[in-house]
């Protein structure tokens, strides 16, 4: 079968310049030059006997050969970077590595992390944080927690958690607060109201269940993310909007109000886990994680 094989270093190249249809781009991923990505690619098509690449203006574009090797070869590099990460974690102290948004982290996870260290000694649950979009599939990440919507991936194991539920939340600092607190949801119209561009459908979504006009909702600051989104409502800057489980605090504290309630949206709070990773920890963790976002018994 090997003998079959073309050498790594050229498949490798080829992946590259396929992926990002740029010999350059390529290039400055696997820190050489366009030379030898060109070549490289050559020393393929030479023993394939098979053209990979047409020019296409000043750059190149996939032959129909060229999308087929592309396929197999970005899927079997991306199983053995898999693969080898997962070895690498496979020690008898591994930590547990969730990775989770940074607004969801901090909102409500870390509030929440002694009491799960405390339950959870032997998960050993180390956090990897972020604020773009996140890849469940990612070596080095046995877990991630996010929203998100059905259809669940085929190549995942999903842990449904919680129902999305939003809702407008401000605080008793703002300084049109005693006047909202009592007034109907029509009266957000008329309120510049604080957004964030990381989820732009989430006031639109709100104001369709409420049978109110999205474009007649009026916007004033915006942030990037949502975390800085709710600490500019908790500091009386406007009216904000966010998922319930991230503002649970503030509302247990008062530091926030959500005088409308909440609507529930698609989307789900959910584990996310994928097959081939398969550890009995995400399910220890998913179990913690439904007992900690129950809503409390009377």
């Amino acid at each position: 079968m090997s003998q079959n094989l073309p050498p790594l270093n050229a498949l490798r190249a080829f992946e590259a310049a396929a992926r990002w249809q740029s010999i350059s781009r390529a290039g400055e991923e696997l820190h050489v030059t366009h030379g030898a990505i060109s070549r490289q690619i050559r020393v393929l098509e030479e023993q394939l006997g098979i053209s990979l690449f047409d020019k296409d203006g000043r750059g190149v574009k996939l032959t129909n050969a060229g999308m087929r090797l592309r396929d197999t070869a970005s899927e079997v590099f991306e199983r053995l970077s898999d693969t080898c990460a997962d070895l690498k974690r496979q020690t008898a102290d591994a930590p547990f590595v969730l990775g989770c948004p940074g607004s969801l982290l901090a909102r409500w996870f870390i509030p929440r992390l002694d009491r799960l260290n405390r339950e959870l000694p032997e998960l050993r649950l180390q956090l990897s944080a972020s604020e773009g979009e996140l890849d469940p599939r990612r070596p080095g990440v046995d877990a991630t927690l996010l929203f998100a919507q059905p259809p669940w991936p085929s190549d995942m194991q999903v842990y449904e958690l919680a129902n999305e539920c939003i809702g407008p939340v401000l605080s008793p600092r703002y300084a049109g607060f005693d006047a909202l607190r009592q007034a109907p949801e029509a009266a957000l119209l008329d309120e510049p109201l604080l957004h964030t561009t990381s989820r732009p459908q989430a006031w639109p979504s709100w104001a369709r269940a409420r049978q109110l006009a999205p474009e007649r909702l009026g916007y004033g600051q915006g942030f990037e993310h949502l975390y800085y989104l709710l600490e500019a409502a908790a500091a009386g800057l406007g009216v904000a909007i966010a998922p319930q489980q991230l503002v649970a605090d503030d509302l247990a504290g008062g530091r926030l109000l959500a005088p409308w309630g909440f609507v529930e949206t698609p989307a789900r709070l959910v584990l996310l886990v994928p097959l081939r990773r398969a550890d009995r920890r995400a399910e220890q963790l998913a179990q913690w994680l439904r007992q900690a976002l129950a809503p409390p018994t009377a």
